[in-house]
């Protein structure tokens, strides 16, 4: 600013006393016309070599001085062009004139572990099934087989939980309301590994599920495994039939629950 105040007084104080020299020799011309023909060979002389000298300072078609004093003053400072490099880091003033560099912000949230499923049944669970001479008195029954399955779909998010399963249960062993709001109708068989799941079992769990139960998802659930036409009904009627396998993966949390 300083600089840009000094150069408009320099051009100010040179037009004011061009004007000046202007009038004086005009006065005196007046006086003496025969002065015109030299002042006019001096004023020419002048204005050539001024000509000349600019010329030789700047290259042809750059901004005078008068421009440059005016552009500094008038226009603000552009920053560069581009988009900051990977070193910029954001600058704050600290009152005292001077600029510190912002540290780089930490997270403030911890990454949040994944949900550890407890397996509900033991590993003995398929060892010994309700037809199997000599089981021990402390392994599982149906009765406890029931509860157990019931306690995986209170685990894996099931609402209103209630084990119906005895006599005139017509089928149904669990009933609950699975996460998404469906009815839920579980099926319960604890079968040894050499007795399968028929088709006449299934038959008699698809007549009640849906016309008795109402159920939304029906599922049969068994320690042991299916007979193809066991499968092939299930298919038909939309019942899901877990195998002994795929209890365990569901059990262990490896699998998800049947009815996702």
């Amino acid at each position: 600013m300083r600089a840009t105040a000094g150069g408009f007084g320099a051009v100010a104080l040179l037009i004011c006393g061009g004007g000046l020299m202007v009038r004086i020799a005009w006065e005196g011309m007046l006086r003496h016309p025969a002065a015109v023909v030299p002042a006019a060979a001096l004023a020419s002389a002048g204005a050539l070599l001024l000509y000349l000298r600019r010329t030789r300072r700047r290259p042809p078609g750059g901004p005078g001085p008068l421009s440059e004093a005016a552009r500094e003053l008038f226009e603000p400072p552009q920053e560069p062009w581009g988009s900051p490099g990977p070193e910029y880091r954001p600058l704050r003033d600290d009152g005292m004139g001077r600029t510190a560099v912002l540290p780089e912000p930490e997270p403030v949230l911890e990454p949040l572990p994944e949900p550890v499923l407890e397996p509900v049944l033991e590993p003995e669970w398929e060892a010994a099934g309700p037809e199997e001479e000599g089981q021990d008195e402390e392994a599982l029954d149906a009765d406890g087989f029931e509860e157990a399955i019931a306690a995986l779909c209170e685990r894996d998010g099931c609402s209103d939980v209630r084990v119906v399963g005895g006599a005139g249960d017509l089928g149904a062993d669990v009933i609950a309301t699975a996460p998404d709001g469906r009815r839920l109708v579980v099926q319960c068989k604890y079968y040894g590994p050499d007795n399968k799941v028929g088709s006449q079992d299934l038959q008699r769990f698809g007549g009640t599920c849906y016309a008795v139960h109402e159920a939304e998802i029906a599922v049969c659930v068994t320690t042991s495994a299916y007979t193809t036409p066991a499968l092939e009904y299930a298919e038909q009627c939309e019942i899901l039939c877990v195998d002994g396998d795929a209890l365990m993966a569901w059990n262990e949390g490896s699998a998800p629950p049947p009815w996702c």
